[in-house]
């Protein structure tokens, strides 16, 4: 294989490639999102400088991907937080579990995501929206809301979550050190909102240390909503260059 070739190739091994190169798609993407109060000297000591925490607020998502143009369909649980850069809103994504391995490799290596394999589950249960996570056979996340007790406005719903997303893109050297590490930046484009909800809700999370969730303690459930989504994932742009202690520019 000449050099050439090899360029053109996104990712090893070069004769069967872990995910393809393609702009994902997603098609009727599925959220409940949990919004809760947590310890906010614990929400500091996980939110990189220089990203700004205002209250010590997380997210936590669970989203049913049922339609994924190149990795099929997949289910995502996590925690996003709040925060501002530079005079501008947004969320640092903290973490990330899912149970699709073309979506953790291209998350990751591609983009900025912080992807690694986990047992997300979103479903309806008696009258209640239930998203777990499990990691191997043990929970670490339980969360329930009402199943559409009242109509979202559609405008707030795709402000929740069309907010710009920050996060961490750290690549080690072979020598150990961090080769890239920047803070980067993204968005969500092309949304279409085409169903959303509120209503009362409940969030349990349990230690275990591969999965650290608990560590941003529940404290007080703020607010919940479930929406069903069409958009796409743009690309991300470094903003900040760690190794250079400035702007990346």
């Amino acid at each position: 294989m000449k050099a050439q070739d090899v360029r053109r190739h996104p990712t090893t091994p070069l004769t069967s490639p872990a995910f393809a190169r393609t702009i994902p798609r997603f098609t009727d993407r599925e959220y409940l999102n949990v919004v809760y109060r947590t310890d906010a000297d614990a929400l500091r000591a996980v939110v990189p400088e220089p990203l700004l925490v205002d209250e010590p607020l997380v997210r936590f998502e669970v989203m049913k991907m049922g339609d994924v143009s190149g990795y099929g369909p997949y289910t995502e649980a996590g925690q996003a937080i709040p925060v501002t850069f530079e005079g501008e809103r947004g969320e640092y994504l903290h973490a990330m579990y899912l149970d699709n391995f073309p979506a953790t490799a291209s998350g990751r290596e591609v983009s900025a995501y912080p992807k690694v394999i986990g047992s997300p589950s979103l479903s309806v249960d008696c009258g209640a929206l239930v998203g777990t996570l499990d990691h191997g056979a043990l929970r670490v996340a339980t969360a329930t809301m009402g199943y559409k007790h009242h109509e979202l406005d559609r405008r707030e719903a795709a402000a929740q979550i069309a907010v710009p997303t920050f996060m961490l893109k750290t690549i080690p050297g072979y020598d150990g050190t961090p080769r890239v590490q920047e803070l980067v930046r993204t968005r969500i484009t092309d949304l279409t909102v085409k169903g959303a909800w509120t209503g009362p809700a409940r969030l349990q999370l349990f230690a275990h240390v591969l999965a650290p969730l608990a560590d941003l303690p529940v404290l007080e459930v703020v607010s919940a909503s479930h929406i069903l989504t069409d958009l796409t994932l743009d690309g991300v742009e470094p903003v900040h260059d760690y190794l250079k202690g400035g702007a990346s520019s």
